[in-house]
């Protein structure tokens, strides 16, 4: 089966003026696998929410999540493992509270990082997210 990449992209309208031109997709299916693109504050028509807001981000983030699981065949209870990057130590509780109110139950692998800076300034988290679809529901 080949992998199906869903919402292609390329980096020269998302980051206008920088020089970059790659060609992305915010969503990756491989056989049961499903790798998401690093989720923002960012919904998927790349308008900016929560600016100042790491709760409304990590909203935002985990609404996306569900969306592009959701388009890849998958559920927000095949998710297997999540890196959560915070530019700041005291948002951390309150991404964390966002995004395990959306995860209850599910208890995958997570790792947390904190980070000098994301990809746009205005973004203060982001969420990694690998699931495996089981093979009864494939």
């Amino acid at each position: 089966m080949a992998h199906q990449r869903i919402r292609k992209f390329n980096t020269a309208k998302m980051y206008p003026g920088k020089g970059m031109d790659n060609d992305l997709c915010m969503a990756v299916r491989a056989g049961n696998r499903v790798f998401l693109r690093g989720q923002t504050g960012f919904d998927l028509d790349g308008n900016m929410v929560g600016i100042g807001d790491p709760a409304a981000q990590a909203e935002m983030a985990m609404q996306c999540v569900k969306t592009l699981l959701e388009e890849s065949g998958a559920k927000l209870e095949h998710i297997c493992k999540t890196t959560i990057y915070i530019t700041d130590r005291a948002y951390r509780e309150e991404v964390y509270t966002v995004i395990g109110r959306w995860l209850k139950g599910i208890h995958p692998c997570s790792t947390g990082l904190i980070v000098q800076g994301l990809a746009r300034p205005e973004m203060v988290m982001e969420i990694d997210v690998e699931a495996i679809i089981p093979e009864a529901d494939a």
